[in-house]
C-alpha cells in the first residue's frame, strides 16, 4: 500500500457500502487508527437511508490477521484496567459495531482471518469465503486468552465442544472444514469472491431494509433471552415494522399479485 492509499477503503454503488481493509503487506492486520476507522464507517452505514447493505472484505492474501501488536500496544509499563480497557474500547468495540450495525453486513473472506480477523468476519451476518481462505484461532499459540468476542460468538455458531477444540488447539480451519462446521454460509472459488458477495449484497440491499434490521436483532438477542421475552421482542418488533413503507408495499404487492418493490423506508 503506498502512502497516499487509504487504511480502508470505502465505496458505495447501488446502496451497497463496500469496506475495503487495504493492508496486504500485513494481510490486513488492523491498527488502532484502522480499527477505529472501520467502527466510524459501520457506524455511518447503519444511519444512512442510502445504504442497505454492506460487504467486508481485505485486499491481498488476507482478509485480517488479526490486531497488529508492533507498534507497541503488547509491550511497555501497564496499570491494573489497561488491557480491560483497551479491549473494551477497541476489538470488543469492533465486532458490536458490525453485531450492532442496522444494514445486514457480508463478510468476503479472501485470505487468512486469524484472531481478531476471525471473530470479525464471524460476526457479519452472512460469511463467504474465497476457497483458500483459512480461520485460525490463534490466540493459544501466543499463550492468550480469547478476545473481540470469540468465546461469545463461537458457541452460538457451532456449540461449546467444537468451540472449545477450536480454540484450545488454535489449527488453521480450510474454508472448506468451516463450512462443514457452520461457521461460513458458502464457499466459492477465489475468482468468484467478490462476484458473489456484490450479487448477495445487492439482493439484500433490494429488501425491506428495516424489516432485515429487525430480524437481525431479534435473532442476535435469541440465544441470550428466555422465551417470554423472545416472543415480546417479536411483537414489538412486528409491530414496529408495520409502521413502515415497505411493510404496506409487501401486503399491496400480495394482495395485487406483483412482486414487491422495496425502499428501504
Amino acid at each position: 500500500m503506498s502512502p497516499s492509499e487509504p487504511s480502508v477503503r470505502t465505496t458505495t454503488d447501488r446502496h451497497v457500502t463496500h469496506l475495503t481493509l487495504n493492508r496486504p503487506d500485513t494481510l490486513n492486520a488492523l491498527t488502532p487508527d484502522q480499527r477505529d476507522r472501520l467502527i466510524d464507517l459501520l457506524g455511518e452505514a447503519s444511519a444512512d437511508p442510502d445504504v442497505r447493505a454492506v460487504v467486508l472484505t481485505g485486499t491481498g492474501r488476507g482478509f485480517c490477521a488479526g490486531a497488529d501488536l508492533r507498534g507497541g500496544a503488547a509491550s511497555g509499563e501497564r496499570v491494573a484496567g489497561d488491557v480491560s480497557r483497551t479491549l473494551r474500547l477497541g476489538a470488543q468495540r469492533l465486532v458490536a459495531a458490525v453485531l450492532d450495525c442496522e444494514k445486514p453486513v457480508v463478510a468476503a473472506v479472501n485470505g487468512t482471518a486469524a484472531g481478531l480477523g476471525a471473530h470479525l468476519a464471524l460476526a457479519c451476518d452472512l460469511v463467504l469465503a474465497a476457497q483458500s481462505a483459512r480461520f485460525i484461532e490463534v490466540f493459544v499459540r501466543r499463550g492468550l486468552v480469547p478476545d473481540a468476542g470469540g468465546a461469545y460468538l463461537l458457541p452460538r455458531l457451532i456449540g461449546p465442544q467444537r468451540a472449545k477444540e477450536l480454540m484450545f488447539f488454535g489449527d488453521a480451519l480450510t474454508a472448506a472444514d468451516a463450512e462443514r462446521l457452520g461457521l461460513v454460509n458458502r464457499v466459492v472459488p477465489d475468482a468468484d469472491l467478490h462476484k458473489t458477495a456484490r450479487a448477495w449484497a445487492e439482493r439484500l440491499a433490494s429488501g425491506p431494509t428495516r424489516a432485515l434490521a429487525l430480524t437481525k436483532q431479534l435473532v442476535n438477542a435469541s440465544l441470550d433471552t428466555d422465551r417470554p421475552t423472545a416472543f415480546a421482542a417479536e411483537a414489538a418488533a412486528q409491530e414496529i415494522n408495520m409502521t413502515t413503507a415497505d411493510a404496506r408495499e409487501g401486503v399491496a404487492s400480495f394482495v395485487e399479485r406483483r412482486t414487491a418493490e422495496f425502499r428501504g423506508r
